[in-house]
């Protein structure tokens, strides 16, 4: 009489790689926690197109126009307005499916990055907030990096003191930052060299973009008769945009450059550890499950 074997228990599937399928290998979407949808797309395109206003008016308006008559009210009519249009953006990508999984996530990368921020006090460009929140997008996407940055800085002003006319255009220049670098190409098949290399380079361009519209930001408030540089409501584009060079190049481009060379630096030393770090974390939160609670056992 035959004996009979006990079955062997089965294997735990084992999961599958980033970015790759289990049986053929081929890359597959990179889980994100939040889709933008058309009211989201429709929300973050309106806020753009006022911030971008926000920040160019000194070069749109005319000498005679009544904006450039009000040369130092505009700033602060522009700061209030944008404060209201983020705020709207991050409730409607809250809205379009922000879970509580999400938010926790927000919260912690949110809080890594105000603490990063006051370590080199913007010290000759010193800010290794930057870095983290290119990776962040870059694993996280768009929709979830546009709410990243906007938190992050508001958070860093209250943890700095750094709270001013100022801030509204920080949020949402930061939020632009982050939500480029989850428009970067590739994020379900590059990896590797290639993909830090991409990102130090995305990081460059984007810490000298950041600061020159910070630049468009502040350089309204000064007033014409502090500076031959200053912004002339007077003057016509083409002279204004000559100042608006000279102020960039005497006041900002050391810092700008500290900031970019930084962002380069901690990219391509750090960066891959923490890209899997961001993606582990991604995979095992599950963003795409539901969040069930099970009703207790009577």
């Amino acid at each position: 009489m035959k004996s009979v074997q006990p079955a062997k228990p089965a294997r735990p599937a084992q999961p599958a790689q980033p970015g790759r399928s289990e049986r053929s290998g081929r890359p597959v979407p990179q889980v994100r926690p939040v889709r933008l949808g058309p009211r989201s797309l429709a929300a973050l395109a309106l806020v753009s197109a006022v911030g971008v206003a926000a920040f160019v008016w000194p070069f749109l308006a005319p000498p005679a126009s009544q904006l450039s008559a009000h040369a130092q009210d505009a700033p602060w009519l522009f700061a209030g307005l944008l404060v209201l249009l983020v705020a709207v953006v991050a409730a409607t990508i809250s809205e379009s499916g922000l879970g509580p999984k999400a938010v926790a996530l927000l919260g912690v990368l949110a809080a890594t990055g105000a603490a990063l921020r006051p370590i080199g006090a913007g010290t000759a460009g010193i800010e290794p907030m930057f870095f983290l929140m290119v990776l962040s997008g870059r694993v996280l996407g768009p929709g979830f990096g546009f709410v990243l940055g906007a938190v992050t800085m508001f958070s860093s002003a209250l943890l700095t003191g750094g709270v001013g006319p100022w801030l509204p255009f920080q949020m949402l220049a930061m939020g632009w930052f982050t939500l480029g670098a989850g428009l970067l190409p590739g994020p379900d098949r590059l990896r590797g060299r290639a993909e830090s290399v991409l990102l130090a380079l995305y990081g460059f361009v984007a810490a000298f973009a950041y600061g020159t519209v910070m630049n468009l930001a502040g350089w309204p408030f000064m007033s014409t008769l502090a500076s031959s540089i200053a912004f002339d409501p007077q003057a016509d584009v083409t002279a204004n945009l000559a100042r608006f060079v000279a102020y960039c190049l005497a006041t900002s481009l050391g810092w700008d450059l500290g900031r970019a060379s930084v962002t380069v630096v901690l990219t391509l030393t750090i960066g891959p550890a923490v890209l899997r770090a961001l993606r582990r974390a991604t995979r095992r939160a599950a963003f795409e499950t539901p969040v069930t609670f099970d009703a207790p056992a009577p």
